[in-house]
């Protein structure tokens, strides 16, 4: 567990980040508001008792070790300020691969007509959008239907504005809700046939609970699919690998999108994020039957699709 000290630190650079570069980093005020409340009320709380600080339980915000309860409000602010560039920094970030991707990805859960979709941290449409296409183009379907799930308002406004210019605007086929992955409470048990997670389990706080919530809303049958960053094995490409993330990427991340600090911590969030038989080995645990490995890896690994059923 980290100590105090670490989260003093993690405040003062949010802090000298705001105001060094206010325009660039104006989303991060959040990060600074947070952690200068959880110091605060730290210093409260060890006038009276000093053990409390070493009592909490803390979880990773990219390298950073912070509360568990601070880490939703932080991931939180991360997502408002990419939004509206999310799309086009997956883009560059990867060169168009992440499309192909998430075309592969779209193809291995190959939808049957009538499929009713959660998609949880879909927020921006991506994967909605190729899943009707999907049923749509292979089926002549237009009865599958799609629950876009996200905790982030500002990515599910992207999302709706993206259908607004699609045959499924105003339709049932499509629909939006907010929330938090680790309690779907609004989403009936046993009432979906597929539950796809893409580039979002990383970033929540208990990924155990994420899981489990969606081994209890899928139908017998049904399948969880995940689309995640994740370990590359060979050495030389990992080093590569490694370069381009953390020298290029959040770069990038200044360029396109005036926010360097964004996805800097997304890098990191990539580093911390199980390997893939680690988090093959927590699919099970929470009851789902894999086949296989349980994961197919993407270009040598930077990515790897996971899929678990609940039979």
């Amino acid at each position: 567990m980290a100590s105090r000290t670490a989260l003093q630190q993690l405040s003062r650079r949010a802090t000298a980040l705001a105001t060094l570069a206010p325009s660039r980093t104006a989303g991060f005020s959040t990060m600074t508001k947070v952690l200068h409340q959880h110091n605060t009320n730290s210093n409260s709380s060890n006038n009276s008792n000093k053990d409390t600080s070493s009592n909490q339980a803390e979880t990773h915000f990219g390298f950073q070790n912070v509360p568990e309860n601070m880490k939703e409000a932080l991931v939180k602010q991360v997502f408002a300020n990419v939004a509206s560039k999310y799309d086009i920094m997956n883009d560059v970030m990867s060169g168009g691969v992440h499309r192909l991707w998430k075309d592969h990805f779209m193809r291995t859960l190959a939808p049957t007509p009538g499929t009713k979709l959660l998609d949880v941290a879909g927020g921006t449409g991506d994967i909605a959008m190729r899943f009707l296409d999907y049923c749509k183009e292979t089926h002549g379907d237009n009865t599958a239907s799609v629950t876009v799930f996200d905790i982030n308002p500002n990515m599910l406004e992207v999302g709706k504005e993206r259908f607004t210019k699609t045959p499924y605007h105003n339709t049932q086929q499509v629909s939006f809700m907010e929330g938090n992955a680790e309690n779907l409470e609004h989403i009936p048990d046993n009432s979906m046939d597929a539950y796809t997670i893409a580039f979002g389990i990383r970033n929540c706080t208990h990924v155990d609970r994420v899981l489990k919530e969606a081994y209890r809303v899928l139908k017998p049958g049904g399948r969880f699919m995940c689309l995640e960053f994740s370990k590359v094995e060979n050495p030389v490409i990992s080093k590569v690998y490694d370069v381009f993330s953390f020298d290029v990427i959040p770069t990038m991340g200044q360029i396109v999108a005036n926010d360097r600090d964004s996805y800097q911590y997304l890098v990191e969030s990539i580093r911390k994020f199980p390997p893939q038989k680690e988090f093959a080995k927590m699919i099970k645990d929470a009851g789902f039957t894999v086949m296989g490995q349980g994961y197919e890896d993407l270009t040598f690994g930077v990515a790897a699709i996971h899929s678990g059923f609940k039979l």
